[in-house]
């Protein structure tokens, strides 16, 4: 899942550390993307996939678009790197008010929304070992949500700390998940023997949504923002980690939704809510089925804190930027920590999760929340290596996209569609998301726009 980028930073780093190999970079990005959507996205992908053949196409495509959206952010990363990301590209790009409303939209629906989403795929998990009632899974999302922003209000070195033991983890369910699909006999199965049940409505609508959830699995990509500005070489180098990383991505996931399609079949995957879980009961039985459970609900609480982490620097930045939002800024010296920019984001992420509760599907009704208005902004990202090009031609950019301009068009116009997809077929969610995004814009002229990093 994609991370969060700091509005705020005034200056940039004239001189990084070249300090990353082509390995360690390759690392970095994969440990980055593989994460713990890998374990909720594919029976929502199966949800909108009309075949196997599609199922499994949606999944490639998701990997190329992974290699167009990361160059053109190696682009941008490697001539502004290390200076807020995002708020930086559309800032300079499309100027003060643009990047004060992508600061807007990642405080209320996307930074927040991504832990929702999370926190729910980990109460689905968290609900079969430790059942709450028919709202269990809300439950243990919101307190998910409380107990890792209290921990980080204690103080970043805890948090720090519980999250190396969570990515470990992470890293051991996606393991144990592969080997169980390798080792589990599918011959009793009644999935693989029913066909899946036919899809209703538009087939490029839906396809359209089974690639917002494919995406959301590939989510954080754009870590090659910040790869580049350390990686060494990265005129030369930049371009292999992409490709590397991408190929080991994609062949990771396109192999391990195999595997599920063998065990589960396609219309055995819609229904399968948990599948890690569901696995490892076939494969090795109830206790095994736990065990993974209990592991995956790790991967979550990793995902879950590490975003709380990033995701509050935001909401600091902005306080610190914006004079009628200074309230945001308060720091704890003695906690490290931004505890007012904390307690803010928990008290959004769960108003979100209370908004999931009363309704069918809680994970498709957070995406369906965030997933407009997170590939707005990554439409008006794309259109910035085009933009930066025009308006700051001198600028060193020591990785420039090969192919220009076709790999920004592509994904501007990749992004067009899934702006459509999720606005129009999403449901209430979606419409949600834009309206509290709309809010925003009076707000621009009761606050002061934030001026231009760098």
């Amino acid at each position: 899942m994609t991370t969060s980028s700091s509005p705020a930073a005034h200056t940039e780093v004239e001189d990084p550390r070249a300090g990353l190999s082509v390995m360690d970079a390759i690392v970095v990005l994969v440990g980055v993307v593989i994460g713990i959507g890998i374990f909720g996205f594919p029976p929502l992908v199966a949800q909108h996939a009309g075949s196997e053949a599609m199922y499994i196409g949606l999944w490639c495509a998701g990997g190329l678009v992974m290699l167009v959206g990361a160059l053109c952010y190696a682009e941008l990363g490697s001539a502004y790197p290390g200076a807020g990301g995002e708020y930086l590209y559309l800032t300079r790009a499309w100027g003060s008010r643009v990047g004060l409303m992508f600061a807007w939209a990642r405080c209320t629906v996307i930074q927040t929304g991504a832990i929702a989403v999370v926190a729910y795929i980990y109460g689905d998990y968290a609900q079969r070992l430790m059942p709450l009632g028919a709202h269990g899974p809300a439950l243990h999302a919101a307190i998910s949500v409380v107990a890792l922003t209290a921990l980080n209000v204690i103080g970043t070195k805890h948090s720090k700390r519980l999250q190396w033991v969570f990515t470990v983890l992470t890293l051991l369910a996606l393991g144990a998940v592969l080997i169980a699909s390798l080792s589990t006999t599918t011959t009793d199965s009644t999935a693989l023997d029913a066909a899946p049940a036919a899809l209703t409505g538009n087939p490029a609508g839906l396809m359209g949504m089974g690639m917002v959830f494919v995406l959301l699995t590939y989510g954080g990509w754009n870590e090659a923002a910040y790869l580049s500005g350390e990686l060494r070489n990265p005129g030369r180098n930049m371009s292999r980690v992409l490709l590397i990383g991408t190929v080991v991505v994609t062949g990771a996931y396109v192999l391990t939704n195999l595997a599920l399609l063998e065990i589960f079949g396609l219309q055995g995957l819609r229904d399968t809510p948990a599948l890690g879980a569901d696995v490892m009961q076939l494969a090795a039985g109830p206790y095994a089925a736990a065990l993974l459970s209990l592991m995956i609900c790790a991967t979550a609480l990793s995902t879950i804190n590490g975003t709380i982490i990033t995701g509050a620097r935001v909401y600091y930045a902005l306080g610190r930027d914006v004079p009628r939002l200074r309230g945001l800024s308060g720091w704890s010296a003695r906690n490290a920590t931004p505890v007012a920019a904390l307690l803010a984001q928990g008290a959004i992420t769960l108003a979100l999760v209370a908004l999931g509760a009363f309704s069918q599907n809680s994970v498709q009704t957070m995406v369906a929340y965030t997933a407009p208005v997170f590939w707005i902004f990554m439409l008006l990202v794309a259109a910035s290596v085009w933009r930066l090009r025009q308006i700051d031609p001198d600028r060193a950019r020591p990785f420039r996209v090969p192919l220009y301009p076709l790999p920004p068009l592509l994904l501007a116009l990749t992004c067009a569609g899934l702006v459509y997809s999720s606005a129009v077929y999403a449901g209430a969610g979606a419409l949600i998301g834009l309206a509290v995004l709309a809010a925003g814009v009076p707000m621009l002229r009761l606050l002061k726009p934030a001026r231009l990093p760098g």
